[in-house]
C-alpha cells in the first residue's frame, strides 16, 4: 500500500500525453496534485486501484487523466462508466473532464435524474464516457438505451457516500452487467468496514493508495447558532448578518441549486452583489464567479455543498449556513472555508424550530454544544439529555468560543466578540440602496 508521494513532478513524467498535458496547462494546471502522482501511473498500466482520499484533493483528474489516455476515440461506445452518488457530483466530473476529453477526441455525457431522459439517451449513444447516478442509469438500462457489455473501465467515485445513501443494491446490479475483464478504480474517503468489503468485491488484485493531506493547524473559528421562526425569516436574518460582517468575504451555504438561485435573486433585489455556485453552472461560470470572489468584486458568494468543494479563498471571514447541513461532516466541510492560515473566522447557522434536534446533534458531535445552547436555547428534555443545559436561550448573551473541528478536543475555551454594535449602517455589499437602524450583541 502506497502512502507517500512519488518523485515524479510533472504530468509528462507520469506518462501523460502532450495533448492532455497541454489541455491541463491551458486551465492553469501545470503540476499534478499528490493523489494524482500516486495513482496515474498505475491506472495507465491497466491496474485496478483502491484510493482513499478526501474530497477536494484532485481525485477527478487522478482517474480522469489516465482514463482518457487509455480510451480510443474510434473504439466502442460507451467504453468507460463513472458512477457518482449525486447529480451535482456527476455534473462536476463532466465539467472537470471536458477539456481533456476534447484533447483526445472523446465525448463524455452525464446521466442523472430530475431532467428529461430522451436528451440523455441521445447523448449517451454518442459518448465514450458516461458519468451516471445509479438510479437514472438503471432507467436507461431498463429501456435498453445503453449497452454496458463493452465497458473497459469502471470508476466508483465517493463509494462510501453511495453506500450511505443506500445505493448498494443498484450498484451491485449495474456492476453485474459489466464485463468481468475490466479495470476498476475505486475512490472513497474511507476503505474500512462495508466500504472496504465492497472494494474487495469489485476489484481484482488492486493497488491501494492512501492520500492523507498534511494536517493543518486547527482553524480558529467561532460558532454561532441563531434561531429563526420560519424559512422566510432567514432572508432578513441573512441581510442583518451581511450588514454587520467586518471587511472580508462571506460564503453562504444552501442545500439545493434552485435554493441558491432564489437566494441570489432576493439578495440582488436588496442591493447585495452576489453570485451562485452550483452543479447547473458550467465550469467556466463557476471559475468566473470564484475569480470575482477572490478579487473582492463580490463580498458574498452563495454555494451548494458539492459546488463549493475545493474552494480555498483567502480572507473568507464568515461562513453562514443558510440551510442546515446534512450532518457533522458537511458542517465541518462548510465551516472549514474560514479561519485558515492563522486567521480567525465565524460560522453562523440558522436553525428552524423543527431542526433544533438535528442541529443539536451536529453541535454535540463537534464539541460546540455550549454555543448551540447559547444561541438557540434548550428545552428541558434537551437539558436533561445533555447534562449541559447552561444555555441562555435566545435572549441570553451569546458567548463566542472559538474552536477547531472534531470532537471535544477541538474546543478552545476562549471567549470572543462580546461587544455590541449600534448605529446606522448601509448595506455595504450592494451599493447601499437600503440602510437600517440595528443594534445587537455579538
Amino acid at each position: 500500500m502506497s502512502t507517500s508521494t512519488p518523485t515524479s513532478t510533472s504530468f509528462a513524467d507520469l506518462g501523460v500525453s502532450a495533448p492532455v498535458a497541454d489541455a491541463l496547462r491551458t486551465r492553469g494546471i501545470r503540476e499534478p496534485f499528490p493523489v494524482q502522482k500516486l495513482v496515474i501511473e498505475d491506472v495507465l498500466e491497466g491496474t485496478d486501484v483502491l484510493v482513499q482520499s478526501p474530497t477536494g484533493s484532485g481525485k477527478t483528474l487522478a482517474f480522469g487523466v489516465p482514463m482518457v489516455e487509455r480510451l480510443d476515440s474510434n473504439g466502442p461506445k460507451p467504453a468507460a462508466l463513472i458512477l457518482a452518488p449525486t447529480r451535482e457530483l456527476a455534473c462536476q466530473i463532466v465539467d472537470e473532464m471536458q477539456s481533456i476529453c476534447h484533447a483526445r477526441a472523446l465525448k463524455i455525457a452525464p446521466v442523472y435524474g430530475g431532467v428529461g431522459i430522451q436528451p440523455q439517451i441521445r447523448a449517451v449513444r454518442k459518448s465514450h464516457i458516461v458519468v451516471a447516478t445509479p438510479g437514472r442509469l438503471e432507467d436507461l438500462i431498463q429501456r435498453r438505451a445503453i449497452d454496458l457489455g463493452r465497458i473497459r473501465i469502471l470508476v466508483l467515485d465517493e463509494a462510501d457516500r453511495m453506500l450511505d445513501m443506500g445505493f448498494k443494491p443498484p450498484v451491485d446490479r449495474i456492476v453485474g452487467l459489466l464485463p468481468k475483464k475490466r479495470q476498476t478504480l475505486f475512490f472513497s474517503a474511507t476503505l474500512e468496514g462495508a466500504t472496504g468489503k465492497l472494494a474487495s468485491e469489485y476489484t481484482y488484485k488492486p493497488r491501494t493508495h492512501t492520500h492523507a493531506p498534511k494536517q493543518e493547524r486547527k482553524a480558529d473559528i467561532s460558532h454561532r447558532f441563531a434561531s429563526v421562526p420560519s424559512q422566510a425569516a432567514k432572508i432578513e436574518s441573512l441581510l442583518s448578518e451581511l450588514e454587520h460582517t467586518d471587511s472580508g468575504r462571506t460564503l453562504v451555504f444552501v442545500r439545493t441549486k434552485r435554493g441558491a438561485d432564489r437566494l441570489v435573486k432576493k439578495l440582488k433585489a436588496e442591493g447585495v452583489k452576489t453570485l451562485a455556485m452550483h452543479g447547473d453552472k458550467s465550469q467556466s461560470q463557476r471559475q468566473k464567479a470564484l475569480a470575482r470572489f477572490e478579487r473582492g468584486e463580490l463580498q458574498t458568494l452563495v454555494a451548494t455543498d458539492v459546488a463549493a468543494r475545493g474552494i480555498d479563498v483567502a480572507e473568507i471571514t464568515h461562513v453562514i449556513n443558510f440551510d442546515m447541513p446534512e450532518d457533522a461532516d458537511t458542517y465541518t466541510h462548510r465551516t472549514g472555508r474560514t479561519g485558515r492560515a492563522g486567521a480567525t473566522g465565524e460560522a453562523v447557522s440558522f436553525v428552524l424550530n423543527d431542526q433544533r434536534g438535528e442541529m443539536r446533534g451536529i453541535a454535540k458531535a463537534l464539541g460546540v454544544l455550549d454555543q448551540y445552547h447559547d444561541g438557540v436555547g434548550s428545552s428541558p428534555a434537551e437539558r436533561n439529555g445533555s447534562g449541559n443545559g447552561s444555555g441562555q436561550g435566545q435572549g441570553g448573551r451569546k458567548q463566542h468560543r472559538r474552536s477547531g473541528h472534531g470532537g471535544n478536543q477541538g474546543r478552545n475555551h476562549r471567549q470572543g466578540g462580546g461587544s455590541s454594535r449600534n448605529g446606522t449602517k448601509s448595506r455595504k455589499y450592494g451599493g447601499g440602496k437600503h440602510s437600517r437602524q440595528n443594534s445587537r450583541q455579538r
